[in-house]
């Protein structure tokens, strides 16, 4: 069903933020369900990738920037691979779990951003992802210490977890990157 400019009114607002931020846009979309079918984690959704694109259609900013949807979501790319119209969902849901921080709507997974950012100090700080620090800045911010203690002891025990950070060449280039970004240099 195709929707007027009429139609969509103040409503399209959203649906331009959403191609501004995430660069992809999503109106080529004719509802063919094959991103939801294809999606691993669609069963711990509370909206279906297909429904997250018509939401935005109709304007729902709330609903969507609101929903658990957004933040289960892998980054997996096989609702991109798997679209006639190689719309780069996985690129819009990175849009909108930044328009979602941006405009103070909590996140439905409350944990979720909270990993995104600890992962994204370890790189800042250690130029790759440190797992021990990457652990221990997140167990920091929930509070939550004993959760999932027994298998980051046996991950330790094999060998997974390393005490201190492998050495890494361009360390200052991510800082770099990091601080160019929030300059506003790098989109």
């Amino acid at each position: 069903m195709e929707m007027s400019e009429a139609a969509i009114g103040p409503k399209g607002a959203f649906l331009e933020a959403v191609i501004k931020t995430s660069g992809v846009d999503i109106r080529a979309c004719y509802q063919c369900q094959k991103c939801s079918a294809g999606c691993p984690v669609a069963s711990a959704m509370d909206i279906l990738p297909n429904q997250v694109i018509r939401q935005i259609q109709y304007g729902r900013r709330e609903k969507v920037l609101g929903s658990r949807s957004i933040w289960i979501c892998a980054s997996c790319h096989t609702c991109s691979v798997r679209c006639p119209n190689a719309i780069d969902f996985a690129r819009v849901m990175d849009g909108l779990r930044h328009l979602a921080l941006r405009s103070g709507i909590g996140a439905a997974e409350k944990e979720i951003p909270i990993f995104h950012a600890a992962f994204l100090d370890s790189i800042r700080s250690t130029g790759r992802v440190h797992e021990l620090s990457l652990i221990l800045r997140f167990k920091l911010k929930t509070r939550n210490f004993l959760k999932d203690a027994g298998l980051g002891w046996l991950m330790f025990r094999r060998g997974k977890i390393k005490v201190m950070p492998p050495g890494v060449t361009g360390g200052k280039e991510v800082k770099a990157i990091f601080d160019a970004y929030e300059k506003g240099a790098v989109r």
